[in-house]
């Protein structure tokens, strides 16, 4: 089976250190036909990947098993969880909203929308976070860690399972975890989740495999807000880039918030134990995009609850996203 050839750069352009622009994005490949868009993003101009003919679907490394083609689930364990779910307070404040080996970027301001609610198990209505991404993109993979770390101060996680990226895109196999079964319980949000893709290609070699398709209203909010309308630094090229997220239609993420390099050479168990390690350098970009999330869902939750909506490094978030 031929590979499909790569695509050109479909990132944001380099950043000013004071730029809020999103580091990198990766593109959603088309439903059907057609060569997989995403199959390669290029962070740099002048990058050059080999080229190796043939193609063979393999067990993707640190990810699930893969079973004629298919990657079976494979929940994440206990104790990797906890250390996910459970950063100390300590860690958020020590760390605040800098790294010293990555640019990290806050989301993106939205002002003046209707604002995204959904319902949770027990019927409340609540603000909603929306996150549309796929298995196969590394962007995506190292935008889970922050994302989850930052909604684990609101609520409690489940049934997260384990996930790499693509073995053939750049920054292959980034260890992450999926959505694709997750359920997020809290008092003060909603959380959806969409992975369209999984991690490997279709029979056909001609796309990746389809996994979730967001309903008509989540792709709504994707195709209006994710572009160059509302989100800074992005191109006609880049629209409906990959991750997207809506919190609440009051912020944006169209990227990762930190280059998936960052998380090159470790394990997904090496990081997650690392997050109580302030000096970290992987736990500084990780736990900083936390800090930027967790403030603005603070502004969602009516900066609850207190001890974390509070605390130090989410009140200089706050004051450089500029927000109350």
């Amino acid at each position: 089976m031929a590979k499909p050839p790569p695509k050109k750069s479909n990132n944001a352009s380099k950043r000013t250190a004071n730029s809020h622009r999103p580091t990198a994005r990766g593109s959603r490949p088309p439903v059907r036909g057609g060569r997989p868009a995403g199959l390669f993003t290029w962070l740099a101009v002048g990058l050059v990947v080999a080229i190796v003919a043939g193609l063979v679907i393999i067990k993707v490394t640190t990810g699930g098993t893969t079973v004629n083609g298919a990657t079976t689930f494979q929940p994440t364990d206990p104790t990797t969880l906890a250390e996910l779910t459970q950063v100390p307070a300590s860690v958020f404040n020590a760390v605040g909203i800098s790294s010293g080996v990555a640019q990290v970027t806050p989301p993106e301001v939205l002002r003046g929308q209707p604002p995204l609610t959904g319902t949770n198990a027990q019927g409340k209505k609540l603000p909603e976070v929306l996150y549309i991404g796929a298995e196969y993109c590394p962007y995506c993979a190292a935008q889970r860690w922050a994302t989850i770390v930052a909604l684990s101060r609101f609520g409690k996680w489940s049934n997260l399972g384990n996930m790499s990226s693509y073995s053939q895109d750049i920054y292959p196999n980034t260890p992450t975890f999926t959505f694709v079964r997750a359920k997020y319980n809290s008092p003060y949000l909603v959380f959806k989740g969409v992975e369209e893709f999984h991690n490997y290609l279709n029979a056909a070699g001609t796309n990746y495999a389809l996994l979730q398709q967001p309903t008509a209203q989540e792709n709504a909010v994707l195709k209006k807000y994710d572009t160059p309308k509302y989100i800074n630094g992005l191109t006609l090229s880049q629209k409906d880039s990959i991750p997207f997220l809506s919190f609440g239609n009051k912020f944006l993420v169209a990227g990762a918030s930190y280059s998936p390099s960052t998380l090159s050479g470790s394990s997904r168990s090496a990081i997650a134990a690392a997050l109580s390690n302030p000096t970290s350098p992987i736990t500084q970009a990780i736990i900083a995009s936390a800090n930027f999330q967790t403030a603005a869902l603070c502004t969602l939750t009516g900066q609850k609850p207190t001890t974390v909506c509070t605390s130090s490094a989410v009140k200089k978030a706050a004051a450089l996203m500029k927000i109350k």
